[in-house]
């Protein structure tokens, strides 16, 4: 059995990274679709389409299960994809309700850093009125941090600048938590915690991800471990070059 990860490009390694933590005798195809990288600034037509494709693509690999590990395309098409598939199929959402959860008691507030996409989605405006209800939550879109990603570019000046610059307008004294609602933000925690207050967390929504599969799988009656941990990459361009990347980032991503 293998299972499917598929993302716009190089931010769902990090959750496969927290999968072969969990399943590690599991076996794994991970799809970039780096011919649309990212979605995040797509139109939701545009993004629905590149999903069905590539997911199809994956499918006709063999996959047995299926991780949109990307909280954008899981706003736009998980839907449909559970409609068309029998396999177990687990999407992401940025982890808003285990964040005001945490931060209920605390009167602190929750700021959601994603992608502009994401962030104007229903599914997401759904999610917050759904979980806050003291009002406790704002939004940060951060599309530039995916181009930083992708060119495997995951610290240094010009990324300190930038949180810097996009932090700027909040009193962060006001914050307990911060969301990261982008799997390719996840690979900027350790910068954003030498920027933050120690009071303020940083949360995602991978380990709850990793979870809802095993679960899945547990339901289905499949075994945990029938693979060896053997990672297969393809991307909708076909670049070795990227290939090449994607092995890189993944390296970069079990260390996080």
């Amino acid at each position: 059995m293998r299972i499917g990860f598929f993302d716009s490009g190089l931010g769902g390694l990090t959750v496969l990274a927290e999968a072969l933590r969990r399943l590690p005798a599991k076996d794994y195809l991970y799809m970039a679709d780096t011919l649309h990288v990212s979605y995040g600034t797509r139109t939701k037509d545009e993004v629905r389409q590149f999903v069905l494709e590539a997911v199809e693509t994956m499918v006709g690999q063999g996959i047995d299960a299926l991780v949109v590990a990307c909280n954008t395309a899981t706003s736009i098409a998980i839907n449909e994809l559970r409609e068309i598939y029998s396999m177990p199929i687990v999407g992401m959402e940025p982890a808003v309700k285990p964040a005001v959860e945490m931060n209920r008691a605390t009167g602190k507030r929750v700021l959601v850093c994603a992608t502009p996409l994401t962030l104007s989605m229903p599914k997401y405006y759904a999610l917050v009125s759904r979980v806050d209800g003291d009002g406790i939550v704002d939004s940060l879109p951060m599309p530039e941090l995916v181009e930083f990603c992708e060119r495997l570019e995951f610290d240094g000046e010009r990324i300190e600048d930038y949180f810097r610059r996009k932090l700027e307008p909040f009193d962060l004294d006001r914050y307990g938590i911060i969301v990261l609602g982008c799997t390719h933000f996840i690979y900027y925690r350790d910068v954003l915690r030498r920027l933050l207050p120690e009071s303020i967390r940083i949360v995602d929504g991978n380990a709850g991800t990793v979870r809802r599969l095993a679960a899945l799988l547990t339901y289905y009656g499949i075994p945990e471990q029938d693979g060896s941990g053997d990672v297969r990459f393809m991307c909708t361009g076909g670049d070795p070059a990227y290939i090449r990347k994607m092995r890189i980032a993944l390296d970069r991503a079990v260390t996080l």
